[in-house]
C-alpha cells in the first residue's frame, strides 16, 4: 500500500516530466516556425539557423505573444504578406509536428 508521501512524490515527478516535455515541445515548435519564416524571408544556411534561434529566444522574453509579434514584424519588414491568423495557424501546425517529433525520440 502506498503512503501519501509516495503519491505526492509520484505526482511531483509526473509534473516535472510534463513541464520538461512542454518546454522541449515549445522550443522545437519555435525552431520549426523560425526556419519556416527564415525561408519565407529568403534566408538559408547559418543565417536561417541563427534566425530560428532568435525565435526560440523570443519565447523567453515574453511567451507566445512575443514569438508571434517577432514573426509578424520580421516578415512584414521583409515585404512578406502575413496575417496574425496565418502565423497562429503555422504556430499550431508546427506545435503538433514538434510534439510528434519529441514523443518519438
Amino acid at each position: 500500500m502506498t503512503t501519501f508521501g509516495d503519491r505526492e512524490r509520484d505526482f511531483e515527478t509526473r509534473f516535472k516530466h510534463d513541464q520538461e516535455l512542454q518546454f522541449k515541445v515549445k522550443a522545437r515548435r519555435n525552431q520549426l516556425i523560425g526556419r519556416w519564416a527564415a525561408e519565407r524571408m529568403g534566408m538559408s544556411g547559418e543565417t536561417a539557423e541563427a534566425y530560428a534561434s532568435d525565435v526560440v529566444n523570443a519565447e523567453f522574453d515574453g511567451g507566445d505573444k512575443n514569438v508571434i509579434d517577432k514573426l509578424l514584424a520580421d516578415l512584414t519588414s521583409k515585404g512578406e504578406s502575413c496575417t496574425l491568423a496565418q502565423v497562429q495557424f503555422q504556430l499550431d501546425h508546427f506545435g503538433a509536428d514538434a510534439k510528434r517529433q519529441i514523443m518519438s525520440e
